[in-house]
């Protein structure tokens, strides 16, 4: 890229925060082949490249004012925010096909009086290793893991420091872990 071309893009990109849709237009026009083909490597398919594209380019427009001129290229900018985008779209998408994987094995609902019966046993279990810690804690994993309580909620309900309540949560879930194996 030339220094002259560079100047435009940096030109174009300040423009476009200012909200100058022309000027989107024209960035749009001078850098999308490079950004689709930056997606096109990370996912491999064109739909889904031409997708995250155009998810970029929204991005482009929101942050544009972001951008700052610190010597690096902005196309690197607009590289980083391509990869980041079509990483982020990979991401999702072996997390859907993980979802649809683990459904397909799921053969019915309803547990069988087998199922039911270990379930019940697992239960007591699970109930006796809570029961061994302190009520605080064992109320702190309930909050966590059974009623989906952020760690900042939790450290403000036991007013306790943001990392001595995730201190209790990794130490309480590796005692639980254990009592369970015995």
């Amino acid at each position: 890229m030339t220094q002259n071309q560079r100047h435009e893009i940096e030109t174009l990109i300040a423009q476009t925060a200012l909200g100058n849709q022309n000027a989107f237009s024209k960035l749009y026009d001078a850098t999308s082949g490079k950004l689709l083909a930056v997606c096109m490597r990370v996912l491999s398919e064109r739909a889904a490249a031409e997708d995250a594209v155009q998810e970029v380019y929204v991005k482009v427009w929101k942050n544009a004012g972001r951008y700052q001129v610190t010597g690096h290229s902005p196309m690197t900018w607009l590289i980083t925010i391509a990869r980041n985008t079509s990483i982020d779209r990979l991401r999702s998408r072996r997390s859907d096909d993980d979802i649809a994987d683990h459904s397909e094995r799921i053969a019915s609902p309803e547990l069988s009086p087998e199922q039911s019966a270990i379930a019940a046993s697992e239960s007591k279990r699970i109930m006796g290793c809570m029961d061994e810690l302190k009520p605080d804690r064992r109320a702190a994993i309930s909050g966590a893991y059974l009623d989906g309580k952020s760690y900042k909620d939790l450290s403000e309900q036991f007013a306790v420091p943001l990392n001595t309540m995730r201190t209790w949560l990794r130490r309480d879930l590796a005692a639980l872990r254990e009592c369970m194996t015995r």
